[in-house]
């Protein structure tokens, strides 16, 4: 049995660390409201582009009427034979399963699309490292393949300073590739975050546009009952709120530009409008994911850390525990030998 000094040292061990995780708790929770800000002030724009898109595509034919080919090459379906997929994992770990759950899920992507040739752009430190043990790295303008999945981007350390600028020459790359018949679809593979306890795991199919506003979800994953409950508690005790934001007036609002029984005129041809707005779209999909899984990271990280300050409370009221047990019965056995002493002297 351990000595009364060797408990105590380690009970010190378990508060320095009980102090640590409590800090990273409240350091993730203040960027978590950051990223749900960040996140929300993005909607408006993203919003209203997609009401403006609708309103295109309801007084614009989509397909030229004289060739019946799409007006803008992100419309063209084509069968899949090369795959872009973006995984989208954090930078740092003590997230719990948050990473785990991404690179599991994007290892059963691959296995489903066996016999394709697939290119990964992966975002974030954990997904790098994970993929690169697996696959080979390539650049997206080499002319032979490394293999049948390969590694053609890495993003590193964005999602914490996330810039428009950066996504939308991201978006730029990816759409010259798919104009140029290079990939014939964008998938990307995220935690969506609505809120602390509405979350899940997503395979979203970016390219081809199949309809402007709806998205092709091709998987999801939920959070479960343990894990919803665990997320409200450490909410409470960190001024997160668990409802998602009320945006309904605002969607309303923008919703009327797309619905005015309005005739527009538009100056220039429906093909020119659909190669100025369309990549904007897939610009405002990719920077949505991305700030999505970042606010899904920290609300990740801020449970684990308050799972981890919950658990070094109960090992610390276990140690004392055993400390107590330890000097009563060193404290029994003095009496003992006094009482003993006592009797043989007498």
């Amino acid at each position: 049995m351990a000595n009364i000094l060797d408990i105590r040292r380690r009970i010190r061990s378990v508060i320095n660390t009980r102090q640590i995780t409590k800090a990273m708790k409240m350091i993730s929770a203040a960027r978590l409201r950051r990223a749900q800000e960040r996140a929300l002030n993005a909607r408006p724009y993203a919003q209203m582009l997609i009401n403006v898109l609708r309103s295109l595509v309801s007084r614009a034919e989509v397909y030229d009427p004289e060739t019946g080919q799409p007006r803008h090459p992100l419309l063209a379906r084509r069968e899949e034979r090369n795959i872009l997929v973006v995984v989208v994992t954090g930078d740092r770990g003590l997230a719990g399963a948050f990473n785990t759950n991404i690179l599991k899920a994007a290892m059963r992507f691959l296995e489903s699309k066996a016999g394709k040739n697939i290119d990964i752009e992966v975002v974030g430190r954990k997904g790098r490292d994970f993929l690169r043990r697996r696959f080979p790295t390539a650049s997206a303008e080499d002319s032979a393949r490394r293999g049948p999945v390969q590694i053609v981007g890495e993003h590193i350390e964005v999602l914490n300073k996330l810039e428009f600028e950066y996504v939308r020459e991201f978006a730029e790359r990816i759409i010259d590739r798919y104009t140029r018949e290079e990939i014939d679809a964008l998938y990307l593979l995220f935690n969506e975050f609505k809120s602390v306890i509405a979350q899940r795991l997503v395979v979203d199919e970016v390219l081809p546009i199949a309809e402007i506003g709806e998205r092709a979800i091709k998987h999801a994953e939920e959070m479960d009952q343990e894990a919803r409950a665990r997320a409200v508690e450490a909410a409470k005790g960190a001024g997160v709120g668990l409802r998602e934001a009320d945006t309904s007036e605002m969607d309303r609002r923008a919703a009327q530009f797309g619905t005015a029984r309005v005739d527009y005129i538009y100056e220039q041809p429906p093909g020119e409008l659909f190669r100025g707005l369309l990549p904007k779209y897939v610009a405002v999909q990719i920077y949505r994911a991305l700030l999505e899984s970042g606010a899904a990271e920290h609300a990740a990280r801020m449970t684990a850390m308050d799972s981890a300050t919950n658990n070094a409370s109960d090992m610390i009221d276990s140690l004392t525990l055993a400390m107590n047990r330890v000097r009563q019965a060193k404290i029994t056995k003095e009496i003992i030998e006094i009482v003993s002493g006592a009797a043989a002297a007498g």
